[in-house]
């Protein structure tokens, strides 16, 4: 009897142990198919998993024509890849910002085209948005006449295609002006005629670049007193004289360092020789032309853009800094600019997307921008098409990438922050 209650209770103990067991597994499954569950209920895990998923997919679709394209380009016997930048390009480029010659290569073309395409746009933009600004005041002026002008500045300019600008300011560049024997001059310094506009070219000194770092250091001061009179102002209510000041330590500070190291420019004034001018800097009337109409052209957005953002900011906001005295000049540039630019800076961004897109219009009139040197002649003598176009879209999309960047930190720091 003792060894049957003995048996009896080990069976019972092994019974309770597989039902223990028993009961464990089942848990582990429930507790994995909850885990499972879970997963794929997270809305950020199922996120992540479709951008991966529809990224392989894209970068598959682009593996997938790059071969078939290197497949058709073998069969037919089109040379590919981007060898060609290193062999001589053996024609030359009227307007170059870099050294360069027809025994250059087809790489260093590319670099003179995108220069080019960089000066112009960049100019342009800065032109732009100041006399945008300009206009766009200008448009809400009480003064009839300024905002008539304004208007139809604006009707005008946006109303007619931009390439019919940009030939129609060349033209009036070639046709209107005297020729070289009679150019046009400013103090026998700058001389202007059908060739362009031909101005001193600099020639600096090793002493010089004390100038441009004491132009460095201006600004970075008035960055830091800029910051201080701002929380000196939150703190106490009263204002610093910043304009006047950033002014003198801009200006002030490279004029003294121009004086302390006796003045160490040379200037090349232009002599007319012969049949042309020779000596100086020449600004071609296709750059003048393309500057001109890109300038005028993008302004008239940028005008109607600013005057949306001034009139976005609240009347009551006027008139309460009207009632604490200040001037209509102070109103404008402490309370309504500032909260105005959260409106403008968004759609100013494409302004400046736009400026450098249609840069490339300069083909139509033959200055040597990207588009011009780079899918125009070289293409066209090494046959390379896919490679060009291919490398000048990069180009365009990643200038236009690095616009966006910046504008979209500018953005962030002059936005709202809520509390």
């Amino acid at each position: 009897m003792p060894g049957d209650a003995g048996h009896a209770l080990a069976v019972g103990r092994a019974d309770t142990n597989r039902q223990q067991a028993d009961s464990m597994v089942v848990e582990t499954k429930q507790g994995v198919s909850l885990t499972r569950s879970s997963i794929w209920a997270d809305a950020r895990f199922r996120s992540i998993l479709i951008q991966i998923v529809v990224f392989a997919l894209v970068v598959a679709g682009f593996a997938y024509i790059a071969h078939n394209l290197s497949v058709n380009l073998q069969k037919r016997g089109i040379a590919s890849g981007f060898g060609f930048l290193n062999t001589t390009s053996g024609f030359d480029i009227v307007m170059t910002l870099i050294p360069y010659s027809a025994t250059s290569t087809y790489g260093r073309a590319f670099l003179v085209g995108l220069l080019n395409t960089l000066l112009v746009s960049g100019l342009s933009i800065v032109l732009c948005t100041i006399l945008g600004f300009i206009i766009g005041i200008m448009r809400l002026s009480n003064n009839w006449l300024l905002s008539k002008l304004a208007e139809a500045y604006i009707e005008i300019i946006r109303n007619i295609p931009l390439l019919l600008q940009i030939l129609f300011w060349y033209f009036i560049t070639i046709n209107v002006l005297p020729g070289v024997r009679r150019s046009w001059s400013l103090g026998d310094v700058i001389f202007l005629n059908q060739r362009g506009v031909y101005i001193p070219s600099p020639t600096v000194q090793p002493s010089f670049w004390f100038i441009p770092a004491a132009l460095v250091l201006g600004i970075v001061a008035t960055i830091a007193i800029a910051r201080w009179a701002k929380r000196r102002q939150e703190l106490t209510g009263e204002q610093f004289p910043m304009l006047w000041t950033g002014l003198g330590l801009i200006i002030g500070l490279p004029a003294l360092a121009t004086v302390i190291t006796g003045f160490p420019v040379v200037w090349d004034i232009p002599k007319l020789k012969g049949f042309n001018f020779r000596g100086g800097l020449v600004m071609l009337p296709e750059f003048s032309a393309l500057l001109v109409a890109l300038t005028l052209y993008h302004a008239n957005y940028l005008a109607e853009i600013v005057r949306a953002g001034i009139q976005s900011v609240g009347k009551g906001q006027k008139e309460a800094a009207a009632a604490i005295g200040l001037t209509p000049g102070r109103v404008m540039n402490l309370v309504v600019i500032p909260q105005a630019l959260r409106v403008i800076i968004p759609p100013q961004t494409s302004i400046y997307l736009n400026v450098v897109k249609n840069s490339s219009l300069a083909v139509a009139i033959g200055y040597p921008d990207l588009v011009s040197v780079f899918t125009g002649t070289t293409l066209n003598q090494t046959g390379q098409a896919v490679e060009c176009i291919v490398i000048t879209m990069l180009v365009y999309l990643t200038i236009s990438l690095l616009i966006s960047l910046s504008m979209n930190w500018y953005n962030k720091r002059t936005a709202l922050v809520e509390r």
